[in-house]
């Protein structure tokens, strides 16, 4: 086994406190940041401590190998992952207490400027608030004629496959808010953000019941587990 496998395995037996002080996450966030951590040192800082027989990078590891990535252990429902060895309902609430203080940063974000100007942003809100969902749903954000969010709602829910989305109550949100334009979003839970043909035929009819109350359609954004799907990007709007 070549040495430097070996003093890695050996470290990792080791409680967390024991480790070298550049091998330890937090202390390895502190020197070179956060964007430089695993998805495993990351969870371990959060997660702060391991349970019987394991420490907290181990049990990181073990939860990201069990639900195969950060998403799906994010959007886990609460029973599968209390059920998991080190995890009770404390750290449930907590990870649910930090994804939603995400959603509303983002979203303050959002609402700051032109939405234009922030097209990554966009990206990352939705991406946080519907990747790795376990059932489809529906949201607009609602923009006033200088393209800043006026509002976000989820406005439909759906099952694994699908989700009914009514082209009236869209127009008569848009009308509620004054919209002078918007943009649709929807996640696949396959993880697969290809457009379907229902997806195309949906879009097409929306933009058009929003011509006649003079709402421009900007985007629809399709989210699958790990990328997005632009409409206008594909020229499909």
């Amino acid at each position: 086994m070549p040495y430097q496998l070996k003093i890695k395995l050996c470290i990792i037996d080791m409680p967390i406190t024991d480790w070298p002080a550049a091998e330890r996450p937090r202390e390895k966030l502190l020197r070179v940041g956060a964007k430089n951590l695993s998805d495993t040192e990351l969870l371990a800082i959060f997660l702060r401590t391991g349970s019987t027989g394991q420490n907290a990078v181990e049990l990181a590891r073990n939860l990201l190998r069990h639900f195969g990535s950060l998403s799906h252990l994010f959007y886990a429902d609460k029973t599968a992952l209390c059920n998991f060895t080190g995890i009770g309902i404390a750290k449930y609430t907590q990870l649910q207490a930090v994804l939603e203080m995400s959603r509303r940063t983002l979203n303050e974000k959002l609402e700051q400027g032109c939405l234009m100007n922030t097209p990554q942003l966009v990206r990352d809100y939705l991406r946080l608030s519907l990747a790795g969902q376990q059932h489809e749903i529906f949201m607009c954000i609602f923009l006033n004629t200088k393209h800043q969010v006026i509002s976000t709602e989820e406005l439909f829910t759906g099952t694994l496959t699908q989700t009914s989305v009514y082209p009236r109550e869209i127009v008569k949100r848009a009308l509620y808010h004054n919209a002078a334009a918007l943009i649709f979003a929807h996640n696949h839970p396959s993880g697969n953000p290809e457009p379907s043909q229902a997806d195309k035929t949906l879009t097409h009819v929306l933009k058009q019941a929003l011509d006649l109350v003079d709402v421009k359609v900007i985007d629809h954004f399709i989210i699958g587990n790990n990328n997005i799907l632009s409409f206008a990007e594909h020229n499909m709007i």
